[in-house]
């Protein structure tokens, strides 16, 4: 990691959010769930999918738990009155599920229900690792009820990913792949960025091979590249996966995508509680400074 990364990644939790708002405003759709919904209309005109995203987790009050499901709910309702090809993002935390799993789980559940009466999807995203175990089975549960309305998220940087797509490997299973974003400790994860794109190549060939739609999420032109060619081998149909990007990175990978006809979703984020998705985000990627900058 160079000197620059560094500095950013040990100093951006200290960093006033006016400051850190200059460089995260590409990266969010804006305040209101107008915004993500207008930003998805113009992604659908130009052939790309969405799953939009209300920003905010770890809630310390079930009345916070209650504004967020229904918020959800309400993404759901918009996308089918504006007849989008979207869906849903939503993380455990933010429904209740670190103050009560029942609580938890019977919110998201309300939202898949209602994802599932309209048609469409909801991705339970993965957080830390408190949250894996019980993450992965409250989807084993919920995929019995809804099948493919609902999904989830595996980490390419955690040591029990394939045990995990192993276990879920009993039924169909709607993943979205990627490294990982959440510090953690080495006893859970792969701290090397080789072995995790190494991991990654192994984690997405066993998905295929257990024939599972995969949501390919990646800003790594490599695993890119690496993905397309297991597309080609496994002889994939266009309705079988696709790919998934950040909002305002890798604009370049993403045409490049698109030229080769492959789907193609953005995670479109929106809400007032963006500081916390923002820090993590450019701890993660402190080059997103850089860009902002023109540096990079």
């Amino acid at each position: 990691m160079s000197v620059f990364n560094t500095i950013v990644s040990n100093t951006i939790d200290y960093v006033p959010s006016n400051i850190v708002s200059i460089f995260a405003k590409k990266y969010i759709a804006g305040a209101y769930l107008e915004d993500a919904l207008n930003l998805t209309k113009i992604f659908n005109r130009n052939g790309i999918m969405s799953t939009i995203d209300v920003l905010g987790e770890d809630i310390k009050k079930i009345e916070e738990a209650n504004f967020y499901k229904n918020e959800c709910i309400k993404v759901l309702e918009e996308i089918k009155t504006n007849n989008l090809n979207a869906n849903l993002s939503l993380k455990p935390t933010q429904m209740g599920f670190a103050l009560s799993k029942k609580l938890g789980f019977d919110n998201i559940r309300e939202i898949i229900k209602k994802a599932y009466d309209l048609d469409n999807f909801v991705r339970i995203d993965m957080e830390n690792s408190p949250y894996t175990t019980d993450t992965i089975e409250m989807y084993k549960q919920l995929r019995k009820e809804f099948g493919q309305h609902v999904g989830t998220v595996l980490q390419a940087y955690l040591k029990r990913t394939i045990d995990d797509i192993e276990y879920l490997s009993d039924d169909k299973m709607n993943i979205r792949l990627c490294k990982g974003i959440y510090i953690e400790s080495e006893k859970n994860a792969y701290k090397n960025r080789d072995i995790i794109v190494e991991n990654y190549k192994y984690c997405l060939e066993e998905l295929f091979k257990k024939k599972a739609y995969v949501g390919i999420a990646t800003h790594d032109e490599k695993l890119v590249f690496h993905a397309m060619k297991l597309i080609k081998d496994y002889n994939l149909q266009f309705s079988e996966y696709e790919f998934q990007m950040l909002l305002g990175v890798g604009e370049n990978l993403k045409q490049f995508i698109l030229d080769r006809k492959h789907r193609l979703r953005i995670y479109v984020p929106y809400g007032k509680q963006w500081l916390a998705y923002a820090k993590r985000r450019l701890k993660e990627n402190p080059n997103l400074i850089k860009t902002a900058l023109h540096l990079a």
